[in-house]
């Protein structure tokens, strides 16, 4: 249905005007993205949303989650690479403004001591040069290309809830959009929490993103306070996570132009499409038939 990165994946927002509806994977789909939506399995708030094995999100009323199958699902139709990793999508009902992506990298524990560390202008740099490897995987899709504006917010790392978090300004098809990143350390590797959004929409779809994440938990063991010795233990740190991790050698040198994880992108007649399917639902019209039922969500 909708969707941050993943060869270069860069996070592309909703509101980008000019993307083809949805990856086209046949002609009745793309003619009624509608159609499609039924074949993800949403569960609606106040709910209780699983992230694999690994991890909890409380979905809030008003609210609706996919797992792992309707992710990957969503993020086809939204025209994102699929990396085989995400976990979930968590998107408000009432808004056709935003969504949140969860994917989660099993690198093992990811030691903080670069925190003081973050260079933030050679970070910006490696990321516009994946975003041109990106750009190549969605070139050969059909799909617009992305360009990297600058940072919305510089990276930040907070010592207390092992959270590192940052937001880039990116442009497609003249419409600026904002992937604001977060990443979730735990004991065994890190969960990626993707709110993909619209510049005008930040300043209220960002509280709301926040006070979702409240919700999130790791699951009994895998905590980054439950480290123990003898863990896995994650061969880069938190500049790499930034850029998408990947080779220790470039990661030890500096040296992080192919460390990048593409952004995530939206479109806007996609949103549109959910935003009058779940209308539907909880009018108590049939959402795959158009006529009357009894309003349930699908499963």
């Amino acid at each position: 249905m909708f969707p941050n990165m993943r060869i270069s994946r860069v996070l592309v927002p909703a509101l980008i005007l000019g993307l083809f509806l949805i990856a086209r994977a046949g002609a009745d789909e793309a003619a009624d993205p509608e159609s499609s939506l039924r074949s993800i399995p949403w569960v609606t708030g106040p709910a209780q949303g699983l992230l694999g094995t690994l991890a909890t999100l409380r979905v809030p009323e008003g609210y609706a989650f996919t797992g792992k199958n309707g992710t990957q699902k969503f993020m086809e139709l939204s025209h994102n690479p699929t990396s085989g990793q995400e976990l979930g999508v968590l998107l408000p009902m009432d808004s056709t403004g935003w969504f949140a992506v969860f994917e989660f990298r099993e690198i093992g524990y990811v030691k903080d001591d670069e925190k003081d560390k973050l260079d933030a202008d050679k970070i910006l740099s490696s990321i516009r040069e994946g975003t041109k490897a990106a750009n190549e995987e969605r070139k050969k899709r059909g799909w617009e290309p992305l360009e990297i504006v600058g940072w919305y917010q510089a990276p930040m790392y907070d010592p207390v809830t092992h959270n590192l978090v940052w937001a880039i300004r990116a442009r497609s098809h003249g419409e600026e959009i904002i992937n604001y990143s977060t990443r979730l350390l735990g004991r065994k590797g890190v969960m990626d929490a993707d709110l993909v959004v619209g510049p005008e929409e930040m300043g209220t779809s960002l509280p709301r993103f926040n006070a979702a994440l409240t919700g999130f938990a790791y699951s009994t063991g895998n905590s980054y306070a439950e480290f123990t010795k003898g863990d896995k233990v994650a061969k880069y740190g938190l500049t790499a996570l930034i850029v998408g991790g990947a080779a220790v050698a470039a990661a030890k040198s500096g040296l992080l132009t192919k460390l990048f994880k593409p952004l995530i992108v939206g479109v806007i007649g996609l949103f549109a499409a959910i935003a009058r399917w779940f209308k539907r639902v909880f009018s108590g019209e049939d959402p795959s038939s158009g006529g009357t039922s009894g309003g349930g969500m699908p499963t």
